[in-house]
């Protein structure tokens, strides 16, 4: 088992090197949850996420052989690129093995930090036999990205943090995939503050900790598409099991839909930029799975930033559509001259904005003698929508509210 001087020795060795990344209170949570909430923001990492602790733990530890060998890792995005720019830094040679649907920027990036990246298979369990090989064939160093001791302890070193930051903290909320970082930051925290709950996050996609519980082994899970593929893995770690199981006073699940509305609430109320791992936290918080009352101090860490920006647009629209600011209503009127200007007349007096429009009449379920309008509109919020329907209605049209 990992201890705290494991965690103390890595903080000791790492500090310089890392971000010492800032905690800061969220007061839209604190309105939320009815407690003071504070947001360990990870996403200022150098490369972004809270990888760069447990990769570089690692490296420093590594004797010469090993360093002039290289390092080899499976990893589809933050493991790799923090990896990749920490071996580059300290002079070693590092070869990520990337599946061939890993996102391109990701490839990108870690490439740019001057790695081999060999790309093969479909997910990283195909990745593994490569980097077996190369264990073997090369004498590569293996740095796992989570299920090993340095690593665990570069992550732990969070926990330090917090207990500095936020010294009143009753409960960290803790991502969690293939359980490194939660071992780390339990161990820590619990050699300190036994009295302080580590509750874990996990996405109902890729629940491998929940059912590794459940089981009362490390059990494998077949994943399903999660927007927190940051954490999505197919089984947690062996080394790491033990910690959650010990130390862990609870792991809870949050859907695809709540994970959407974290990311969304955190753009809008936080001004933040987090990828879907690292918001898992905060949608736990806000669906109230992490039971909290009013003399709680709460501690979320936002494990990482880094989602692609075509995604963030569509959470955005996504957002606003839950919300009711972006509407699409279907409105069928007489084909008669001057219903499509009371219509949008309508969505003017109102306040509305109509961002799009189309007037159509080759429909096959409208009669003869009327068309059909499709508008998406830009609202003050889901009473807005319901006051601009009833209006339209008033006036003998048929009107729904689509998607």
């Amino acid at each position: 088992m990992l201890t705290a001087a494991d965690i103390a020795a890595a903080r000791a060795r790492i500090g310089s090197h890392v971000v010492t990344t800032g905690c800061p209170e969220s007061f839209a949570l604190r309105r939320v949850t009815g407690c003071p909430v504070y947001l360990k923001a990870e996403l200022r990492q150098q490369t972004g996420s809270f990888k760069d602790r447990g990769s570089l733990n690692k490296l420093m530890q590594l004797g010469d052989a090993d360093r002039d060998a290289g390092v080899v890792a499976a990893s589809a995005g933050n493991h790799a690129q923090a990896l990749a720019r920490h071996a580059a830094r300290l002079g070693i040679p590092c070869t990520i093995v990337m599946p061939n649907n890993a996102p391109l920027i990701k490839v990108s990036n870690t490439r740019a930090s001057g790695a081999r990246v060999i790309q093969t298979g479909e997910t990283l369990s195909d990745g593994m036999a490569v980097v077996d090989r190369l264990v073997t064939v090369e004498r590569l160093t293996l740095v796992h990205a989570f299920d090993d001791p340095a690593v665990m302890a570069g992550q732990g070193t969070m926990g330090l943090e917090i207990l500095e930051q936020v010294p009143e903290v009753t409960t960290i909320v803790v991502p969690v995939g293939g359980g490194g970082m939660i071992s780390g930051v339990a161990t820590a925290v619990k050699a300190e503050k036994p009295g302080v709950r580590v509750i874990g996050v996990e996405a109902e996609a890729s629940p491998g900790a929940v059912r590794s519980l459940e089981a009362g082994a490390p059990a494998h899970v077949e994943m399903s598409d999660t927007l927190a593929d940051g954490i999505a893995v197919k089984r947690i770690g062996d080394l790491t099991y033990p910690h959650l199981e010990a130390l862990a006073d609870d792991v809870v699940l949050v859907s695809e839909e709540e994970i959407i509305r974290a990311i969304f609430f955190l753009l809008e109320r936080e001004k933040l930029v987090v990828e879907g791992a690292g918001a898992v936290g905060v949608a736990a918080l806000l669906e109230g799975k992490i039971p909290v009352a009013a003399g709680d101090t709460v501690v979320c860490i936002l494990s990482g930033g880094n989602i692609d920006m075509n995604m963030v647009s569509r959470i955005i629209d996504r957002g606003l559509w839950a919300d009711g600011r972006l509407a699409s209503l279907s409105v069928v009127v007489r084909d008669r001259p001057g219903y499509l200007n009371e219509v949008t007349g309508v969505v003017a007096i109102a306040g509305a904005n109509v961002l799009h429009i189309e007037h159509t009449r080759a429909f096959g379920d409208i009669a003869v003698g009327k068309v059909a309008i499709e508008m998406k509109i830009e609202t003050r919020g889901r009473q807005h929508v319901a006051e601009i329907v009833d209006q339209l209605r008033e006036l003998g049209h048929q009107v729904d509210e689509v998607g």
